[in-house]
């Protein structure tokens, strides 16, 4: 998988759950959101419960409230389609606060705010915990198709290639006198975009015709053998089953 790569959501940290293997952490967080996914709307304190899992999560992985939160907002695109819910869903009315609202439509919100926003904070953790380069090998520890993991590995590598030749074009754009202030500038835009898909083009192809003389037959070599024992296992699925528990009493309560 080549050099680590650090993403931009992955905190540096010794705690317990950096130190789980890749594979364990994303089982664990895929089956905690399915829990959460089945759960019944209508059981509002089991999602009360669910947010009290990931802090402890969150506290033994030392990751701060802010950094979660300013990561959650990735979500806000969600959260105004969910707020627009009560007005346009069509059915039984309620008044709040002299306004008149749609009570499947506050359950719908509800619903898409709480599984979603529980849904995301799991993969922030994840993410905050994991190097993505261990996501990578955890997936493929998972028996992911390795076409696809491979697909992941180059699109993540190739991001960063091509945002640093962005970035190089712009430098050279401006230390000619260059800077984009309206439409009359597009035109140079559009050169510059179509330059950088003809590098990227080429140099993926350099990269391609580098890796087959190298004996690459379609299968990377797997370099570091990720493990985990049955403890590592069993830390691992404390989230999951805790989950469990409070689902099925949300079902039957």
């Amino acid at each position: 998988m080549g050099a680590g790569h650090t993403h931009k959501l992955y905190r540096h940290g010794h705690s317990p759950i950096h130190a789980l293997p890749p594979h364990c952490k994303i089982a664990a967080a895929l089956c905690f959101v399915l829990i959460v996914v089945a759960t019944p709307r209508e059981a509002v304190w089991a999602f009360g419960l669910y947010a009290v899992l990931l802090g402890a999560v969150a506290a033994v992985a030392r990751i701060p409230v802010g950094f979660l939160l300013r990561r959650l907002l990735i979500e806000l695109p969600f959260v105004a389609f969910a707020l627009l819910m009560p007005f346009v869903v069509p059915g039984q009315r309620t008044e709040l606060l002299g306004i008149s609202l749609s009570v499947p439509g506050l359950w719908g919100a509800w619903n898409i705010l709480a599984k979603g926003t529980l849904g995301v904070a799991t993969s922030v953790l994840l993410a905050s915990t994991t190097e993505l380069r261990a996501l990578l090998l955890g997936l493929q520890r998972l028996r992911l198709p390795p076409l696809m993991v491979q697909i992941a590995s180059f699109m993540i590598r190739y991001g960063d290639v091509v945002t640093d030749e962005m970035r190089r074009m712009s430098i050279a754009r401006r230390s000619r006198g260059f800077e984009a202030r309206g439409v009359r500038h597009w035109g140079v835009l559009a050169k510059s975009a179509g330059a950088l898909f003809i590098r990227s083009y080429e140099r993926g192809e350099r990269v391609h015709l580098a890796m087959v003389s190298r004996g690459y037959a379609g299968t990377m070599p797997v370099i570091d053998e990720v493990t985990a024992g049955r403890a590592q296992w069993a830390y691992a699925a404390a989230l999951p089953f805790s989950a469990l528990a409070v689902c099925l009493l949300g079902w039957t309560l």
